[in-house]
C-alpha cells in the first residue's frame, strides 16, 4: 500500500475532517460547561478562535475556519460562558452597567458575576482538557481582550497573538459610538424568535462593514443560527459588565512578548480604529493592519484577506516557536553532555544506557 499522501489527497482529508466535525463540551473546575468545535488534525499547530461580546462561535465564518485548516492548522472555536451552548449564568441576574462603571471611576471593586480574567481561565481550561500545551490565539472584540490577557499572563501557553477589532482600554467612545453600544444593550422584550432575529439583523447592519455588506439572506441565516443555538439575553449584559469592570488594561500590553498582529477596520463604529492603533503601539514589535471599509464584523467578503493575514502571521510565529524549542533542546543536551564528561567512566552496561535515557528525557522541551 502506498502510504505517501499527495498534496491533493491531504487537502481532501482535511476537508473531510472539517465537514464531519461535531460540537463537543468540556467542564471546567469552576463548573462552567464550554461548547467547542475542533477542526482539522490534532497534529497540526493549533489556532484558538475567541469570539466577542454576546457572539457565538459560529460568528467565526465556516469558510475562514476551513481556509485555515487547508493551510495546515488545527482550528478550535468555542462559545464563551453565557453564550450559545455554553453554560448560561442566569442565576446571577442582570448586573447594573452604571454601577459597575461608577465603581471603576472611583477605583472600587465592582460586584460582578465574573471578570475577563475568569473568561481567560476558561480558555486555559479548554486547552488543558484537550491537552494543548500552547496555541496561537486569535481574538475578536472582547475575544481580543481575553487573548491579550492570556498573552500577558500565560506566556508559556501562547505562541502568537492576533487581536482583531479590539482594544486594551474601556470604551471611552465619542457620541455616535456610545449610541451604538447602548442600542446593542437594548435587547427586545419579549425575547421571542422573530424579535431576536430582527434585533440581530438590525445590529449586524449597524456595526457592519460598509465595503463588505452582508446581503439579507446572509444576515438572516446568521441571526437564525444564533437564535437556534440558544440565546441568553442577560448573558450579554453580564459580559458587557465584565468588560467595563476591567477598565484600562494598557499596562498589560507591555508584558506581551509573543509575535502579535493587530487587525482593525477603518470604519469600525463600535471600537474606533484609533483604539486598535493604540493597542499595536503598546505591544513591542507588533504588526498593524488596517482594513479599509471594514466595520465591526467578519463578513464572508473579508474571509480571503483575513485568512491570508492570519496564516502568514501564524506560520511565521510557528517557525519562531519551533526554533526556540530546538535552541532550548540543544542547550539542555549540551549541559548534559558536560555533566556526562565530568562523571567517572561507565562500562557499556545498563548503567550507561540509563544515563543516556535521562539525558534524552531532560532534553524534551517543557513548554
Amino acid at each position: 500500500m502506498n502510504c505517501i499522501l499527495t498534496a491533493d489527497r491531504l487537502q481532501r482529508e482535511r476537508s473531510t475532517v472539517y465537514e464531519s466535525q461535531e460540537m463537543s463540551r468540556i467542564l471546567t473546575d469552576d463548573g462552567i460547561e464550554l461548547a467547542y468545535e475542533s477542526i482539522g488534525s490534532d497534529d497540526d499547530p493549533c489556532i484558538i478562535l475567541i469570539m466577542g461580546l454576546g457572539a457565538q462561535m459560529r460568528v467565526w465564518p465556516d469558510s475562514l475556519c476551513h481556509a485555515l485548516v487547508k493551510k495546515g492548522f488545527r482550528v478550535i472555536r468555542f462559545d464563551n460562558r453565557d453564550t450559545g451552548d455554553s453554560t448560561a449564568l442566569d442565576h446571577h441576574g442582570t448586573p447594573s452597567l452604571v454601577k459597575t462603571w461608577l465603581s471603576t471611576q472611583f477605583k472600587r471593586k465592582a460586584q460582578i458575576p465574573y471578570t475577563l480574567r475568569d473568561m481567560s481561565r476558561d480558555v486555559i481550561a479548554l486547552m488543558d482538557t484537550l491537552k494543548i500545551d500552547s496555541a496561537h490565539l486569535v481574538g475578536a472584540s472582547m475575544g481580543g481582550m481575553i487573548a491579550q490577557i492570556l498573552a500577558a499572563k500565560q506566556k508559556r501557553r501562547v505562541r502568537s497573538l492576533t487581536s482583531i477589532m479590539s482594544s486594551a482600554t474601556s470604551p471611552s467612545l465619542p457620541g455616535p459610538k456610545l449610541q451604538v453600544l447602548l442600542q446593542l444593550a437594548r435587547r427586545p422584550t419579549p425575547f421571542n424568535r422573530e424579535a431576536s432575529i430582527r434585533y440581530t439583523m438590525r445590529m449586524n447592519r449597524l456595526i457592519g462593514s460598509p465595503a463588505y455588506p452582508m446581503d439579507e439572506l446572509e444576515l438572516r441565516q446568521l441571526a437564525e443560527t444564533s437564535f437556534e443555538r440558544t440565546s441568553t439575553p442577560s448573558g450579554f449584559k453580564r459580559q458587557l459588565v465584565a468588560i467595563t469592570a476591567a477598565g484600562d488594561r494598557s499596562h498589560l500590553l507591555r508584558k506581551i512578548k509573543v509575535p502579535t498582529l493587530v487587525i482593525h477596520g477603518s470604519d469600525d463604529p463600535l471600537i474606533p480604529v484609533r483604539m486598535g492603533l493604540a493597542t499595536a503601539a503598546g505591544i513591542r514589535k507588533s504588526k498593524m493592519r488596517v482594513i479599509h471599509g471594514m466595520g465591526h464584523d467578519l463578513p464572508s467578503g473579508l474571509v480571503p484577506q483575513l485568512s491570508k493575514l492570519l496564516s502568514k502571521h501564524v506560520k511565521k510565529a510557528e517557525k519562531r516557536w519551533q526554533r526556540k524549542i530546538e535552541k532550548k533542546r540543544l542547550k539542555l543536551l549540551e549541559q548534559d553532555e558536560h555533566h556526562v564528561l565530568a562523571l567517572p567512566a561507565l562500562n557499556d552496561s545498563s548503567e550507561a544506557k540509563n544515563l543516556l535515557n535521562v539525558v534524552n528525557i531532560r532534553a524534551q522541551p517543557q513548554l
